[in-house]
């Protein structure tokens, strides 16, 4: 099969599993197509062993869906699919029935930048059963990469303890739409930079770097390469110090930083990729310090993460600057987050909604019935709690109890007197239309630095991280489990 040069295009609505469009087919043969039902994105543990999530990838959701039409080729292809015995996968009638379909669903979704946690519905999708059915795979897959970034690049920040952190992974990222989706989220997770050119022109992302040891390399000495760096970019001297020997490089990195004095610009700093950071970060902070360069910045780099920053500065090393790779864009300990996209109600012949609910031996996969939202409860700037709730329940009460979806002997009453409340799901879609006006990427930095702020430290520690209070307001539980006793054919008794 030849493949196609057009890889990256205009329409990505074939970015699906085939299962979808096969439930598609079977939906529309039945009569269901149109039925209105609603759908839950949400996962179900914390990646990285940690007390929390950040979300990202809302933009890239809006666009995919405001893009969301089977163009020509899609068509052709599809109608070109045949079934084992030779005959046609798809009825002629039904490819008419996907070339005139136009997004129509209402969406609701947290933010970009916002603190979430298990169970919460991070997006809510109602409308046309076979149109919420076919967004499955795409919103998954956006969702789960780029909020399992910003979540790492939010700990290995944390580690920094205000240290900046530079985003160095292109070359080491998943691909080209891997490496682009990780900068954007390694920055919403509160990176001050990404190497990524393309990242910073497609999204205004700082971008950041000097030269690597092939520059070194190409002249004769260490110094020369230092003078002929300086003469190109006077003003941005970071000087890579250990293509050779890190000490001796830390010299060099001296004798042009001098030479730069005199004709009235700054070094700005020195990188150390390799060996012992720990010593040769303070060898080299003595070197600066002696020679009358206090100000300049000590960079680090080599397979950093959340861990190795937090020894280091345990250590007392002297780096003043992160940049991390490898570990960041590929989340090298956790590959995925397993976000999760479940039918939650669906409309019958009279106009009523009919939660559903999903059945499982494991508790942890029992899905949260019914057309939800969350609130989330704190005071003087800090959150108290979360409760997901049925959307039209009576929301004045003075008191709730909350209910953990895994665990119900876990409850937590909350005393709302005094108390702020966030509703965490906004509106995205109306009828397929855009009523949700995007902030620019440093807006949703910001909004992530103000939501993790909103957390104690305890659950932002990397080992047994405290957990934060979730759960289901009681009417709602008690729909869970009437639901699950219906489905399994038991009455209580």
């Amino acid at each position: 099969m030849k493949i196609t040069k057009d890889l990256y295009r205009g329409s990505l609505t074939l970015l699906t599993d085939f299962y979808q469009l096969t439930m598609a087919y079977a939906y529309w043969k039945s009569g269901k197509a149109e039925e209105e039902a609603v759908f839950n994105l949400f996962f179900r543990k914390n990646p990285f062993q940690g007390g929390y999530t950040l979300a990202a990838g809302l933009d890239y959701i809006i666009d995919f869906c405001s893009n969301f039409k089977f163009e020509q080729d899609d068509l052709k292809y599809l109608k070109e699919m045949r079934n084992a015995d030779g005959s046609a996968t798809f009825e002629p009638a039904f490819i008419d029935y996907l070339q005139s379909m136009e997004f129509s669903c209402d969406m609701e979704a947290v933010e970009e930048g916002t603190v979430v946690f298990p169970h919460l519905p991070l997006l809510r999708i109602k409308g046309p059963l076979v149109q919420c059915q076919l967004l499955e795979t795409p919103l998954l897959n956006i969702i789960n990469f780029q909020t399992l970034i910003a979540t790492k690049a939010a700990r290995i920040v944390y580690a920094a303890k205000g240290d900046a952190v530079l985003e160095f992974g292109l070359r080491r990222a998943q691909g080209i739409d891997g490496a682009l989706a990780a900068s954007r989220a390694a920055y919403i997770g509160g990176c001050a930079s990404t190497s990524n050119v393309m990242a910073g022109k497609l999204f205004g992302i700082p971008v950041s770097g000097t030269h690597a040891h092939s520059w070194i390399m190409s002249f004769d000495t260490e110094l020369e390469a230092f003078k002929a760096y300086a003469e190109a970019f006077p003003d941005k001297c970071v000087f890579l110090v250990d293509t050779y020997d890190t000490i001796n490089g830390v010299r060099n990195a001296i004798e042009v930083g001098k030479l730069l004095r005199e004709s009235g610009k700054e070094m700005i700093g020195v990188r150390i990729d390799s060996g012992d950071l720990a010593y040769y970060s303070n060898i080299a902070r003595e070197m600066l310090d002696a020679a009358g360069f206090p100000d300049v910045k000590i960079v680090a780099s080599n397979d950093l993460d959340e861990q190795i920053i937090t020894s280091l500065k345990m250590q007392e090393a002297s780096i003043n600057v992160w940049g991390v790779g490898t570990k960041l864009v590929t989340a090298y300990d956790q590959p995925a987050l397993g976000a999760v996209y479940k039918l939650a109600a669906i409309k019958n012949d009279k106009g009523e909604w009919e939660p559903k609910v999903k059945v499982s031996q494991q508790s942890i996969k029992i899905n949260i019935p019914g057309i939800q939202n969350a609130i989330r409860f704190s005071k003087n700037g800090k959150a108290i709690a979360d409760m997901i709730y049925l959307e039209g329940e009576d929301l004045t009460s003075a008191q709730y109890v909350i209910i953990d979806p895994v665990d119900p002997t876990k409850r937590k009453k909350i005393n709302t007197i005094g108390l702020d409340e966030e509703f965490l799901l906004k509106p995205i879609f109306i009828n397929g239309q855009k009523v949700y006006e995007s902030p620019d990427i440093h807006q949703i930095k910001k909004n992530s630095e103000r939501n993790l702020a909103l957390f104690d430290k305890a659950h932002k520690r990397f080992v047994n991280p405290h957990i934060y209070p979730v759960g289901l307001e009681e009417k709602l539980y008690e729909l869970r489990t009437q639901l699950v006793f219906k489905m399994k054919n038991y009455d209580g008794a």
